[in-house]
Parts: C-alpha cells; sequence; structure tokens
C-alpha cells in the first residue's frame, strides 16, 4: 500500500483511477481494459508529480525527506556493494542497530561503509530506534574507522536520522563524548571518506559521521542543527510554524549548496526516491566511484589537508576572509582587517611602544 503526503491527494486520486482501469472487472462483469485512457490518466499523473515537486516549499522537502517509502540505508548497501560483511560491537558496551556499518565491495575495491538504519515497519523501527545513534553506535563507528585507516580503506557513510537518541541510558554512557569522538575520527582520517544524506540529517547525530572530504545530498533530503519543529517550539514556542522555521534555517540541498556546506546533489526521480528506488542507488553508486576515483592521486597527507580545508571554507566567503587553499589546506588572509591592522602596527610600533610607556609610567604615579 502506498503512503501519500498531504501535498498528494490529487495525485493519491489520478492512480486509484488509474489502478480501477487496469482492473478487467467492471461493474457489469469482466470488460476491455482502456489502455488509451490508462495513458491518458499516466501522463497526467507524471506532470501532475512533475508540477508538484518542482515547487516544494522547504517545510514539504522535509517531509518527502522523512517519507515512510523513502529507501533506507540498508537498501542502498545491498544494492550497490558487494560481499558485505556486517561488524558489530564497539568493544564497551554492546552493538547499536541502529546503525549498520560493515566491509564491502564497490567496482571490486574494499570501502568500508557505515549507514544509518531506520528501519522498514514498525518492528524493525523499534528495533532501530527509528535510526537515532546511541554512544555504542557511534563508538562502533570510531572503531572500524581507525581499522579502516590502517588499512588505507576510503569510508563512505549513509546518513539517515533525526537526531542522536537523547535517552538518559546514553547520557549516562557518555553520548555528547561520543560524537565529538566520531568528528574527531572523522576529520583526522588519512583515507578518503564521503557521505551521502539519504533522508534527514539532525544535528550532531548526521555530523558525527558526515564531517567528510564530500558531503553529498539527495534532492530532497534536508540536513540541519535541529528539526523544524524543535526550531518553531524554541523560537516562536508554537510548533504549527515549522514551515517558517525551516524556510529561515536553509535546510535543502539547494541551500546548502549555495552555502557550500555540501559538494553535491544527486537529483531524484520524478516524484522522489520513494519512487524509483532503483534508478537512485545507481545515480549515488555511480556518485560514489566517481567521487573516489578523484581521491586516487592524493597523498594521505592531501586527503587530510584537502578536509582540513573544506571545513575551514566554511562561511569564509560571508565572513572574515573571502580567500583560501583547498590544495594546501592553508588558508590565505591577504587584503583583511587583520593583515592592515598588522601592516599599520608594523610601520608605527616605536610609537606605540613610546605611547605605552608613557601611560604606564602615567598610572605608576597615580598609584604612588
Amino acid at each position: 500500500m502506498k503512503n501519500y503526503l498531504d501535498f498528494e491527494k490529487e495525485i493519491k486520486a489520478l492512480e486509484q483511477e488509474v489502478d480501477g482501469l487496469k482492473s478487467p472487472f467492471g461493474s457489469e462483469g469482466i470488460s476491455e481494459v482502456d489502455t488509451d485512457k490508462i495513458k491518458t490518466t499516466q501522463q497526467e499523473i507524471n506532470d501532475k508529480l512533475k508540477e508538484i515537486y518542482s515547487n516544494l516549499n522547504s517545510w514539504q522537502k522535509t517531509q518527502v525527506a522523512r517519507h515512510e517509502d523513502r529507501p533506507k540505508a540498508n537498501f542502498y548497501i545491498k544494492k550497490i556493494f558487494s560481499k558485505f560483511t556486517l561488524l558489530s560491537g564497539d568493544r564497551y558496551f554492546g552493538d547499536d542497530k541502529s546503525v549498520i556499518a560493515g566491509f564491502g565491495l564497490i567496482d571490486n575495491k574494499s570501502v568500508l561503509i557505515i549507514g544509518q538504519e531506520k528501519g522498514e515497519d514498525l518492528n524493525s523501527r523499534i528495533e532501530r530506534n527509528f535510526g537515532m545513534m546511541r554512544p555504542e553506535g557511534y563508538r562502533k563507528c570510531i572503531r572500524l574507522m581507525k581499522l579502516a585507516d590502517r588499512f588505507n580503506i576510503p569510508v563512505v557513510s549513509f546518513i539517515d536520522t533525526p537526531g542522536a537518541y537523547p535517552g538518559i541510558g546514553a547520557e549516562q554512557r557518555g553520548q555528547a563524548s561520543a560524537i565529538a569522538n566520531s568528528i574527531e575520527s572523522c576529520m583526522s582520517l588519512n583515507v578518503p571518506n564521503i557521505s551521502i544524506i539519504i533522508g534527514e540529517g539532525g544535528s550532531g547525530g548526521a555530523i558525527a559521521l558526515a564531517s567528510s572530504n564530500k558531503v553529498i545530498m539527495l534532492e530532497n533530503s534536508i540536513y540541519s542543527v535541529i528539526s523544524p519543529e524543535g526550531c518553531a517550539s524554541i523560537l516562536w514556542r508554537d510548533p504549527s510554524k515549522s514551515l517558517q522555521a525551516a524556510e529561515a534555517m536553509k535546510l535543502t540541498a539547494k541551500d546548502l549548496l549555495r552555502l557550500k556546506i555540501i559538494d553535491e546533489i544527486i537529483p531524484e526521480p520524478l516524484g522522489g526516491a520513494h519512487r524509483d528506488p532503483e534508478s537512485i542507488a545507481s545515480d549515488i553508486k555511480h556518485s560514489i566511484t566517481k567521487n573516489l576515483k578523484n581521491f586516487e592521486n592524493f597523498s594521505r597527507a592531501e586527503i587530510y589537508d584537502h578536509r582540513k580545508a573544506k571545513f575551514l571554507q566554511i562561511g569564509r566567503d560571508y565572513g572574515f576572509s573571502k580567500s583560501s587553499n583547498l590544495k594546501t589546506g592553508g588558508l590565505s588572509y591577504k587584503g583583511t582587517n587583520l593583515t592592515k591592522l598588522k601592516s599599520l602596527f608594523d610601520k608605527n610600533k616605536l610609537i606605540y611602544l613610546g605611547l605605552g610607556l608613557v601611560i604606564l609610567a602615567s598610572l605608576i604615579a597615580v598609584l604612588s
């Protein structure tokens, strides 16, 4: 049974009409199937999908990112990678089933695969804790990332979580520390790491695994520091203002690419990834192989510097400095106010030194 969102009511009615037309059993018994009418209605559905999905607002995209039928990490892992070997446990507390992790092959190349998994039905969602990871989940990922780094194996992460689990037990076992250590582990890798946000990229629960050389988003996914409902509750004390919050937060792929928070957008099939999972899986595989190929000639130090420079550059086009060097990992401050102040001080340092001594002598005289 298909699930429909609030803004898909017209599409639902048309698809139900097509299903009725495909049935050979009419009100008067067996009848001929009207293929022309089916084609016309199907074209009408496609036109309506194109019209609706080309004009989605930020809140509607949030709803699509959370769609029940949207392909999850487990689906992509099965479709994209071969010989996947599941690894479990953090060697401290236990195993966290909200994250799937292990080694596999993509085009006969070994990679570490990490996938935040929400589950497909009620039972699996409860088992997977709706994709909300606990400290042991992050520690499992840290353990495997260090192992991948030791053997020079790239890391691919699938991000899909509303956020890290905020339960008492998780906090008692060091949730904040686990997230911070996971970010540090991602940033310190000397092998390429690629993160694909396939649904929700929620808060620290997402960035703990998305601190990568390349951060890629599906067209209708979201990536934000807090959910729109949470933001609306804090700012306006009114969760119904989720649309205003979503628009203000700039959480869509298009907004984040413009702000240079992410590196690439993978277009989704007409009507969202859930309408053609095979196609989107193929596109994601192509993106992963393309980006891994780009790092083939990078040394381990260059990979580390690339990631470091990428994150240092975020916000610089709108902030203190506008220039950076991604190749060397350094940042240039030429022409900034800091440089001008330093130059001015160098030229007049004797004057400033004399002025400082006069002020110091005056203070001593007053105090004595």
